[in-house]
């Protein structure tokens, strides 16, 4: 259990460490976004959104997490000949073998473009979780003051990291986690047309948000403490009991794909940068959708489900 006063005496050793947590995370899912516990932005009818939000510190049942965050893969895709959607949480999560992304490093691997265009529409998604205070939702005042779990992609990440190792010397390095001398990130949303698979979407867009100035996240250490409370479990989304199993996923590959995981191409001996650009493929996180789009991950599961 991490305590309170701790937590407020060692922050200021936090920043480094935090920044480096923050490259190992980058070197190297998916939860039940339907549940109340779970908060994104409200975009108007042009998908344009704003809101007002703090990033929180590692919560009270979390003292195991070396960060306050955590990282997910998970894959979206449809299969183009039954119309079947396989929407899975990817067991690189947690650095054990996935079947999926075995396939598709087998796919990759033959050199043939055929294989290569199955292995990209079906890598997987990259997402990040924190715990987050709500401090301006225009959209939905009843979320302002609560704390929520908030589900976000690289770019968020990437500006997280900037703030904490920036890049112009005339800039201060900030703990955007930190509840005394943290900042509240103004979250701004605009819909962008773009090109995926050939496809043109419209997609969300962070590139204005940013953060403010330091701040304390409320006036007094009571009234933190309250907060900091407040926080959801990020260890439990980690739970290796909350991933199914090898063969579970195989199977549901197998539904998905009955026609079998790898090509019936014969493979083909693969130059020794096409290996690295296999193991690229997989650390993408340029998905069928944007990666650092809010959209409900329901809306797919429910295609899912209507297909079984």
């Amino acid at each position: 259990m991490v305590d309170f006063k701790t937590l407020k005496n060692s922050r200021k050793k936090s920043l480094s460490q935090l920044a480096e947590e923050a490259k190992k995370t980058n070197s190297k899912f998916e939860g039940d976004e339907d549940s109340e516990k779970y908060w994104k932005v409200t975009r108007d009818k042009a998908g344009n959104g704003y809101a007002v939000i703090r990033f929180l510190p590692v919560g009270p049942s979390d003292d195991n997490l070396s960060a306050p965050w955590v990282k997910l893969y998970d894959h979206g895709f449809k299969n183009p000949a039954n119309g079947k959607w396989y929407i899975e949480k990817s067991l690189t999560t947690l650095d054990q073998p996935d079947p999926l992304s075995e396939a598709n490093s087998k796919l990759w691997n033959t050199g043939l473009e055929k294989n290569k265009k199955i292995a990209r529409d079906r890598k997987r998604r990259l997402k990040y979780y924190s715990n987050i205070y709500v401090i301006k939702d225009s959209a939905n005042p009843e979320n302002e003051g609560k704390v929520f779990l908030f589900s976000y992609g690289p770019k968020i990440f990437a500006k997280l990291q900037e703030a904490m190792e920036p890049s112009f010397e005339d800039e201060q390095p900030i703990n955007p986690f930190d509840l005394w001398e943290g900042a509240n990130f103004k979250l701004k949303v605009k819909t962008v047309k773009s090109e995926i698979n050939g496809n043109k979407v419209d997609l969300p867009n962070y590139d204005d948000s940013s953060f403010d100035n330091v701040s304390p996240i409320a006036d007094d250490d009571k009234e933190i403490e309250a907060i900091w409370k407040q926080s959801h479990s990020l260890q439990e989304l980690i739970d290796p009991a909350s991933f199914k199993t090898y063969q579970e996923l195989k199977t549901r590959l197998l539904q998905v794909w009955p026609d079998g995981m790898e090509s019936d191409e014969a493979p083909v001996a693969a130059p020794k940068k096409e290996k690295v650009a296999a193991a690229k493929i997989e650390e993408t996180d340029d998905a069928p959708w944007s990666e650092d789009d809010d959209d409900d991950i329901s809306f797919f599961n429910k295609i899912a489900e209507d297909d079984d």
